[in-house]
């Protein structure tokens, strides 16, 4: 058989596969050095990853939550079907979801990484990256700044100040720190220093993970209008469009947020609103790559700037650069920048052997960039012994 003739054939199978078994790990790893954030204190990282196999030996993975949710509910309703059907098939989850409202919060992250899977397994299928399957790539790599200054004991001014220093050193353009989880005077002051630490040409935003009323984020806001912050994320609880309303309308700086909902519908009344600048979908929680490429066309419609949230593996890191390879800038420009129309992902620089171990290579970046895979599906290797390790 030639080789043209074989390709057809192993091709023609691939469409004709179906999905024999469901997977999922749920794992953690310890930290030497505990850290926080408005929200809380952790001395562990963790997530869930799903494999799903076909009949013909093919494997795809995804990552979300939650694992009973996938083992139980979705999960089986994809046994025996074709995995290339994953438009169809994320329809058949989200009616499973649909009637009792279930779409949201863990239900949410389960149909998530499942559908990453399904979008692995056709790319493997068909031999072709998933940025391919979308339409092809705008962009080869991807701007990203570092996530990391969170709360640790003692870490104020010494560590916390090095840290930054040590992302200049490593090329990174850009990068966020938290606030919301001491006194406005406090945090105030640690802005303040990191700004002063990292000079005035490095990008610098600031979290509150929810931390704040409407008073409380545009009293804090106020303070630091003179700091050039570039965003200010999640200034106020995720479901309070009014306050983020009210708090857009009072600061100067761009207000972010988003990672916290789940598919388009909860999106729709934040972007058709403007109530963010700046919409931080994540892939492993807001319904995949199928439903965050859906929020993310609904918000350059809308004008506003997609800069996805990423806290997690390598699965759910490569899930995102494929999508954010494909998104036009906002607006179109002759020169498009990052932070200004060009898309810009966070880069997640807390310790974590999840992110480190589950691939042979792990992702890195250069001069703030990290480029696309470009191998076939999601374009990355499992270690499933490291899987199973840390599981």
């Amino acid at each position: 058989m030639s080789e043209v003739l074989f390709r057809e054939a192993v091709t023609r199978d691939n469409t004709r596969m179906k999905i024999a078994t469901i997977e999922t790990f749920d794992l953690t790893c310890p930290l030497d050095r505990p850290f926080g954030w408005s929200q809380g204190w952790i001395d562990q990282r963790g997530t869930t990853l799903v494999k799903i196999t076909t009949d013909n030996g093919l494997a795809g993975w995804g990552e979300g939550a939650e694992s009973s949710i996938i083992n139980h509910l979705l999960g089986p309703l994809l046994i025996g079907a074709n995995p290339m059907d994953r438009a169809g098939l994320w329809e058949r989850m989200f009616h499973a979801l649909y009637n009792g409202n279930n779409a949201v919060g863990l239900a949410g992250s389960a149909l998530s990484a499942l559908d990453i899977a399904l979008w692995d397994l056709a790319g493997k299928a068909a031999n072709l990256p998933i940025c391919t399957l979308l339409g092809g790539k705008i962009r080869d790599k991807v701007a990203v700044y570092a996530t990391g200054l969170y709360y640790t004991e003692g870490e104020f001014p010494d560590r916390l100040l090095d840290e930054a220093r040590s992302y200049v050193e490593q090329g990174f353009t850009g990068m966020k720190t938290k606030v919301g989880g001491l006194s406005i005077e406090e945090d105030v002051a640690r802005v303040k220093a990191l700004r002063e630490a990292i000079g005035p040409d490095v990008s610098l935003m600031i979290d509150a993970n929810e931390g704040y009323n409407a008073t409380t984020a545009i009293r804090i806001g106020k303070k630091l209008q003179d700091v050039d912050l570039v965003w200010f994320e999640e200034p106020v609880n995720a479901q309070d469009l009014e306050a983020y309303l009210e708090v857009k309308a009072a600061l100067p700086m761009a207000i972010a947020g988003g990672e916290n909902l789940r598919t388009r519908y909860e999106f729709k009344p934040y972007l058709a609103r403007r109530a963010y600048d700046i919409v931080q979908p994540d892939i492993m929680h807001c319904g995949g790559l199928t439903e965050m490429a859906r929020i993310c066309a609904l918000a350059n419609a809308c004008g506003i700037q997609v800069n996805p949230h990423v806290w997690g593996s390598p699965v759910m890191i490569a899930a995102t650069l494929h999508l954010a390879a494909t998104l036009p800038p906002c607006p179109p420009a002759r020169n498009a920048q990052p932070y200004l129309q060009e898309p810009v992902m966070e880069f997640d620089r807390t310790p974590s052997a999840i992110r480190d171990e589950v691939c042979a290579v792990p992702f890195d970046q250069v001069d703030s960039f990290v480029k696309v895979p470009q191998g076939a599906g999601l374009g990355i290797e499992v270690d499933e012994e490291a899987v199973r390790r840390m599981s």
